[in-house]
């Protein structure tokens, strides 16, 4: 399977999509409407180059991810307060909003190192007693983190808010599953297609607190308030390895990494939920805001069907075909012509 990059977020009665710096958000209007709005993601770091560099754009994409999913939750949330009569002065608003995401993103960043990597630390510490073996210690870390982080994910997806944009995230995925199996992205393909994928930010948590563990075996020091700064320190490694392997996870069929992608797909079955038709509707308008899954998908066909049809490396292909009449193609001295990209067919 190709992966198409597209990645995306759910947000209050709508989704998010994102496919290289262009991202659409499309919400579900109190009126029963589709609002879709589109721009260019502005990242924190200037310097484009860092964010290609593996292990190290993992940290820096993580953030990003954190400051644009609070900037439209914020965004898909305003319809409601709209709604309630409680909008304000588009300049007011502007303001507050920028405030707001600010202040939300650091809440969730603090929120999320005090209770899913300081607090199993500090519950394995009254454990002392009991656990005399720091090693013994941090396997019991490791088990009241999952521990912490599943119950979490469950309690809270008994509200009745969070149960909806549940759904909504697994429409999303669904949308990002059904162009990557190179299917037409329609409301039925949609419903067919997985809930559940490789790349998705359940799977990136998990794999922040493992590695988080993992790490810890390696990089010991002694005090109490010196292991409380390592694990917070030890972050931007954490999620450059992280990312690295979900990115890995996103386009490979190995058998290895599905073995390593099975526990968050796993946990993926309590963060997605199966959405209904208008919640796919709403999905499949932001995937089309900024991404051509039509190009994708004639790509994708173009490429397999060269992998198929090339034999040794001295045989080249004289013929192919192609079931889209959209696609132009012609082969000229075993290089295939799709339009205006050229494909290598030896």
């Amino acid at each position: 399977m190709k992966s198409s990059n597209v990645g995306g977020q759910a947000v209050l009665e709508g989704v998010m999509m994102k496919s290289g710096d262009d991202y659409a958000v499309a919400v579900r209007k109190p009126n029963g409407e589709i609002e879709i709005k589109k721009e260019k993601h502005i990242g924190i770091v200037k310097w484009k180059a860092l964010t290609k560099i593996p292990f190290i754009r993992g940290a820096f994409n993580f953030v990003d991810s954190l400051v644009l999913g609070s900037k439209i939750l914020n965004y898909s949330v305003s319809f409601y307060e709209e709604e309630e009569g409680t909008e304000a002065p588009k300049k007011e608003k502007d303001t507050k909003g920028s405030l707001l995401t600010i202040l939300t993103t650091v809440f969730a960043f603090a929120f999320a190192i005090g209770i899913f990597m300081i607090v199993p630390y500090l519950l394995t510490e009254l454990l002392k007693g009991v656990l005399q073996s720091y090693t013994l210690r941090l396997f019991a870390e490791a088990v009241i983190r999952l521990s912490i982080f599943v119950g979490y994910v469950a309690l809270i997806s008994l509200m009745k808010d969070i149960k909806r944009l549940y759904m909504y995230h697994g429409a999303e995925h669904k949308c990002i599953s059904c162009i990557e199996a190179g299917l037409d992205l329609n409301v039925e393909n949609v419903k067919r297609s997985s809930k559940e994928h490789k790349r998705c930010g359940t799977s990136f948590m998990l794999f922040v607190m493992l590695i988080g563990i993992l790490l810890l075996f390696f990089i010991r020091v002694e005090t109490m308030w010196t292991r409380v700064v390592v694990r917070v320190a030890l972050l931007p490694i954490i999620a450059g390895i992280s990312y690295e392997l979900i990115k890995w996870a996103g386009s490979s069929d190995n058998k290895i990494v599905g073995l390593l992608s099975k526990p968050g797909l796993m946990l993926q079955k309590l963060t997605t939920k199966e959405p209904d038709e208008d919640m796919i509707e709403v999905a499949i308008q932001a995937v089309e805001a900024v991404f051509d899954w039509r190009a994708f998908k004639d790509e994708t066909a173009i490429n397999a069907t060269l992998v198929n049809t090339t034999g040794t490396n001295e045989t080249a292909v004289n013929e192919i075909t192609v079931n889209e009449p959209a696609v132009n193609k012609a082969v000229v001295n075993g290089v295939v012509v799709n339009g205006d990209k050229n494909y290598d067919a030896k």
